[in-house]
């Protein structure tokens, strides 16, 4: 099978580009070749899809079974792979986003049928125009469209709420005794979806002509609070969480730039029914539990001190938001 992954060397995508060139799919990767080096069996197409007659060139002679776009986030994106992939692939896969259902939710558990609102987080409002472009092109010119919206899916990062996403800052706190915020209550209950466990759910839409015109999510069955997911964060680094609870409302008060992050995705009890993901991929099954998904992930950065990289502003921030709280009578 000839696969495109528009992008393919992100924290989720690299996952799943290995294990497609593992179960031995013909794999494509355009991109600018500037994030990362491309996994071994895979060929380059290196350029910006930005430039759409350098990208129409790099393109030219190629059709695939399926493109898939990991890095589309605005309608413009969109409106530009319509021009590129129309008649070039029998599907294409959006990689939209689950934070694009209802918030504050209505359901206790989510399914591809709760309804798309989020009024705190143009990510995800961005995420829903996107979505319903392609299912129009769907519709109306049978566009070959399948969705996926992914949760929190980690591989070789720390998941988190508030504490800078892709950089060591929580395990350094972690491992110094210094105090990390966990929103609300920390009651809150999530899923987290290891990198593996989504590539093996994904391959098995790739090409899929049952898959077309549908939307799934595909996440891990194993719920979690948030208290929980940074207590085992901190004894995979050998450390123990001091955490401080602060409401999701006074953060984004004090820092708003947590709006969408929090209001828009965390904040919520988000639970997930895999039931449709399953009955087009029967032999779907996440089987990392987040306990070794993580120790995984804190052995990746052991292995190579150059990846423990510190983000400062999440210092500050965490600092400023802590002593606000206490002024407050937090």
């Amino acid at each position: 099978m000839k696969i495109l992954f528009i992008g393919g060397t992100g924290k989720i995508s690299t996952a799943v580009s290995q294990q497609a060139i593992a179960k031995g799919f013909e794999l494509y990767l355009l991109n600018r070749g500037q994030q990362a080096k491309n996994p071994p069996g895979s060929q380059a197409l290196t350029v910006d899809i930005n430039q759409r007659d350098a990208a129409r060139s790099a393109l030219r002679g190629l059709e695939f079974d399926a493109v898939v776009d990991w890095i589309a986030f605005t309608p413009e994106h969109i409106e530009r792979d319509l021009a590129l992939f129309k008649g070039r692939t029998k599907q294409f896969i959006f990689i939209s986003s689950a934070s694009v259902y209802e918030k504050p939710p209505t359901q206790p558990v989510i399914t591809e049928t709760t309804p798309l609102k989020n009024p705190f987080w143009d990510y995800s409002r961005n995420k829903i125009a996107c979505e319903e472009m392609l299912l129009r092109a769907y519709r109306e010119d049978k566009f070959p469209v399948t969705i996926v919206r992914p949760s929190y899916t980690y591989n070789h990062y720390f998941p988190v709420a508030v504490a800078g996403f892709g950089c060591y800052t929580l395990a350094d706190r972690m491992k110094k005794g210094k105090p990390v915020i966990v929103h609300d209550q920390g009651t809150s209950k999530w899923v987290m979806t290891h990198a593996e466990d989504f590539g093996r759910g994904f391959l098995g839409l790739l090409g899929n002509p049952k898959a077309v015109g549908e939307v799934f999510h595909i996440t891990s069955d194993e719920v979690i609070t948030w208290d929980e997911v940074y207590r085992i964060i901190a004894e995979a680094v050998g450390a123990k969480a001091n955490i401080v609870h602060v409401p999701s409302d006074f953060i984004v008060k004090v820092a708003p730039q947590y709006e969408g992050n929090l209001l828009g995705d965390k904040t919520w009890d988000t639970v997930f029914d895999n039931s449709k993901i399953k009955s087009f991929v029967p032999d779907f099954k996440a089987v990392i539990p987040f306990k070794e998904g993580i120790r995984r992930t804190a052995a990746w950065f052991d292995a190579d001190p150059k990846r423990k990289w510190m983000d400062e502003s999440v210092n500050t921030d965490i600092d400023f938001i802590l002593k606000a709280y206490s002024e407050n009578g937090g």
